[in-house]
């Protein structure tokens, strides 16, 4: 009994130490237990450990722009596993995990493979983690968690890589692995930094990029090809030992790569079309703030690289002949800087946006996007002047045969100031018409139809085309016609739009779809309907047969200049007085294009014009993206009709008019009087007067004479144009014109030289006159100065100090009298600069 008892405490005592050793057993799992999985985040949490989407910008092809990346991450694409080369998930297996395959997450044999290559090779040469435990780590665990080097985290790694297996197939993680490992320069996955360091698409990636990739996993900043490439190249070749232990490669296709020159990105965030790509960007950050960053968009935008590129290399191959002409006589031109835009006349899309030859050069101030800068365009804006004068709304509507005078005429601006505009090289060409007026582009009409139509009239269909800047300037002034104002080349390719459309206006498209992370369509462009027409068809029709009218424009540009294209183009130049500035913008009938070449600092180029300076480029461009395509023709709308008219006057030929022309005209606007510039006078062969009552039959001669307005009478003598004999009654063409001075300019001022002898500085006065005037009488301040009896109808004044008005009066072949309006002008006396001395050291 006794020993039985004895037997019952020994147990007893046995099971109490079992029990408590069993406790503290279960004790002690349990603290195991917390401290591994009290933390342990769920793999539930993947999606939120991904690395945040770039928003990638893309072209109009599906060519990446640019890829902009979150302000607290990096760039990041992800692409399915089969898009991924095998050179690469064959890197990246060899030198991560060469038991992938075959291992539930955890790799012990892996493991202990990895330490003993690791000691014998004195450094790291592949990696203890599998692939899986990676993942767990980057994506499962916090920063401060993947920074810390303790057992804890390894057996949490170990605990998450298992459960990651049995929830993820093989695939799947090696795919997140892929995506989601950091590769350096702030790139996310495989596809980030084929970009990164390649400035390609994986999908193009080499076996000897593959292996430089699969490298720098290990530790990104040592083995960085851009800052350490030989550090990198060993490393690649660790990697591509590793493949042909594996069995993924031969000896010889390893040497092979090892020895492959790589060509790397010429910067690791490359941008293509930068100056468009921060447009759109903007648009981006205006309409989808919070996407932009933190959520990824894919963006498709309406851009043609092949076609920027093409404008790139046009742009600075025209610069460096400007600046450095192969002939010898020729000085450079000091021209720096040009931007060119194209875009669809009929959707807006807008398809090369140039903005400057170079955006990273900051000598020429490249990244100012020229093409949205505000800039003196010249005299690009004149069709717009003469298609306002053309609105058959109008009581007179204008035509292309409507005559002006290209002579020296004064216009007084709204402050009261005499302006006299002049053509290019100061050439007056007299008579023209419209057509020629415009294609040749001469300033002195384009004034005298702006003075006619108005600035308002003028302003606002520049406004409704899509030209708004002139509207917001008060200041303006009959010189805006010649450029006197400032617009954005993109604006004016905009508003050039309405002449290749039908006097549509089109808005400027940028973006074409706008998609999240998801694939979720934000955003898809639709095309516009063609519903706010600014500009009559047939005036659209009209101005574009003008500005492609090659003959019409050889008074100025020669018969073979860079407006031709060698196929239907319209275009017109603009070049400011300075030389800051010149311009082309033109169009096929399914395309604008706008050039401006200068310098971002507004400094002067030298002898550089619309058609030496920018056309050469829109030429070259135009020819280099048609190539290949079918050529157009405008098409012409209904309600036209074409007449002859004498191409002199505009007017309908007389049998007199020998030069003729045949005109478009909008019908009902073409012209019904007929021509009175050319006169048939019957002359005395023997004296070369007029013939009278007893001149013989034999000696009686009809001769025909040009005979102009007074106001071009003295360009007529100047340019040998034959005059009548005095004696003619001649029916001038300004007939129905009253008397009008002609001379002096109003508002002008005139300076009396004290070394000049004074009799020489005089003033000559004349005047325009209606049929049958006999005599003119010119008064200064009211009082005579004289009378005289015969053309030219001229007298002369000395110059007196004061303010001065001028009139005159006619007497009439009926006795009736006309008086001109009288015109103020000043004489002031020139004292020079101050002639003081003063002392200096």
């Amino acid at each position: 009994m006794r020993r039985l008892l004895r037997f019952l405490k020994t147990r007893s005592r046995r099971t109490k130490i079992a029990l408590t050793l069993l406790a503290l057993f279960f004790g002690f799992l349990l603290v195991i237990y917390s401290w591994l999985f009290a933390d342990l985040p769920s793999i539930d949490q993947l999606q939120a450990g991904l690395a945040l989407p770039s928003t990638r910008i893309y072209d109009r092809n599906g060519q990446l722009l640019y890829e902009i990346l979150p302000p607290e991450g990096g760039r990041n694409t992800a692409i399915p596993l089969e898009e991924i080369p095998a050179y690469c998930t064959h890197a990246v297996i060899a030198t991560e995990d060469a038991n992938f395959y075959s291992h539930p997450g955890v790799d012990v044999v892996g493991i202990a493979r990895a330490l003993w290559i690791n000691l014998q090779g004195g450094e790291i040469l592949a990696g203890g983690s599998t692939i899986t435990q990676q993942v767990a780590r980057n994506l499962l665990l916090d920063p401060e968690q993947r920074a810390e080097r303790s057992l804890h985290r390894k057996l949490q790694e170990a605990i998450l890589a298992l459960r990651l297996q049995t929830a993820y197939s093989k695939a799947d993680i090696l795919a997140l692995y892929l995506n989601q490992t950091y590769f350096g320069n702030l790139a996310y996955g495989i596809e980030a930094a084929a970009r990164a360091y390649f400035g390609k698409a994986s999908q193009e990636l080499s076996l000897a990029e593959c292996s430089l990739l699969a490298g720098v996993i290990q530790a990104p900043s040592a083995y960085d090809p851009l800052t350490n490439l030989e550090a990198a190249k060993e490393r690649q070749a660790v990697v591509l030992g590793l493949m042909v232990q594996y069995g993924y490669l031969t000896a010889e296709e390893s040497e092979i790569a090892q020895n492959d020159d790589l060509q790397f990105a010429a910067t690791p965030f490359p941008i293509k079309a930068p100056h468009f790509v921060m447009v759109v960007w903007q648009q981006l950050q205006e309409q989808y703030p919070e996407q932009l960053y933190h959520g990824g968009l894919e963006v498709i935008t309406t851009v043609d690289l092949n076609w920027q590129e093409q404008a790139e290399a046009i742009v600075q191959s025209q610069l460096l002949r400007l600046n450095e002409p192969s002939d010898p006589g020729q000085v450079p031109a000091n021209a720096h800087n040009a931007a060119l835009v194209a875009l669809d006349p009929f959707t807006g899309q807008v398809l090369t946006m140039l903005g400057s030859p170079n955006y990273f050069d900051e000598t020429i101030d490249g990244a100012v996007n020229a093409a949205l800068a505000l800039r003196q365009p010249g005299s690009a804006l004149k069709p717009f002047t003469y298609a306002a004068a053309m609105n058959p709304a109008l009581p007179e509507p204008w035509t292309a045969a409507t005559m002006i005078l290209d002579v020296e005429t004064p216009f007084i601006t709204r402050k009261l100031q005499s302006y006299t505009p002049a053509n290019f090289g100061l050439v007056e060409h007299g008579p023209s018409l419209v057509r020629e007026a415009l294609a040749s582009s001469f300033n002195i009409p384009a004034v005298v139809t702006l003075e006619h139509v108005g600035i308002p009239a003028f302003v606002q269909l520049l406004a409704d085309a899509g030209v708004s800047t002139l509207a917001e300037n008060p200041n303006i002034d009959l010189a805006i016609t010649l450029g006197g104002g400032e617009v954005r080349l993109l604006d004016l390719a905009q508003a050039y739009s309405i002449f290749a459309n039908g006097g549509y206006r089109v808005d400027p498209s940028l973006i074409l779809k706008v998609s999240d992370h998801a694939g979720n369509t934000l955003y898809e462009w639709t095309p516009p309907t063609l519903s706010r027409q600014v500009l009559d068809e047939r005036v659209a029709y009209i101005i574009t047969d003008i500005l492609s009218d090659n003959e019409a424009r050889i008074p100025s540009f020669g018969p073979n200049s860079a407006l031709n294209i060698g196929r239907p183009a319209a275009a017109k130049t603009g070049t400011t007085t300075d030389y800051r500035d010149n311009w082309v913008v033109g169009y096929t009938p399914n395309l604008v294009v706008g050039v401006w070449v200068g310098n971002a600092n507004n400094t002067t180029m030298r002898d550089i014009t619309g058609v030496s300076g920018a056309a050469p480029i829109w030429n070259a461009f135009l020819r280099r993206i048609l190539l290949g395509q079918p050529e157009l023709t405008f098409t012409e709308p209904p309600g036209l009709v074409r007449e002859e008219v004498c191409a002199l006057s505009g007017l309908r030929p007389t049998p007199a008019c020998t030069l003729r022309r045949t005109e478009l005209f909008i019908n009902d606007t073409q012209p019904t009087q007929e021509d009175t510039f050319y006169q048939t006078f019957v002359i005395d062969s023997a004296t070369g007067y007029l013939a009278d009552d007893t001149t013989p039959d034999e000696r009686r001669t009809e001769q025909v004479f040009i005979v102009l307005p007074q106001e071009a009478r003295d360009w007529g003598i100047r340019n040998g144009l034959r005059q009548p004999p005095q004696q003619a009654s001649i029916a001038h063409p300004d007939a129905t014109q009253g008397l009008r001075l002609l001379e002096p300019d109003p508002y002008t001022v005139f300076q009396i030289s004290p070394v000049t002898p004074a009799e020489t500085q005089r003033l000559r006065l004349t005047v325009g006159t209606p049929p049958g005037t006999q005599s003119v009488t010119y008064w200064m301040d009211g009082e005579l100065l004289g009378t005289v009896t015969a053309e030219p109808w001229a007298l002369w004044w000395s110059l007196t100090p004061g303010q001065h008005e001028l009139a005159a009066t006619a007497v009439l072949a009926d006795g009736s009298q006309q008086t001109s309006e009288a015109i103020p002008f000043s004489v002031t006396v020139y004292t020079g600069p101050d002639s003081r001395v003063g002392g200096g050291n």
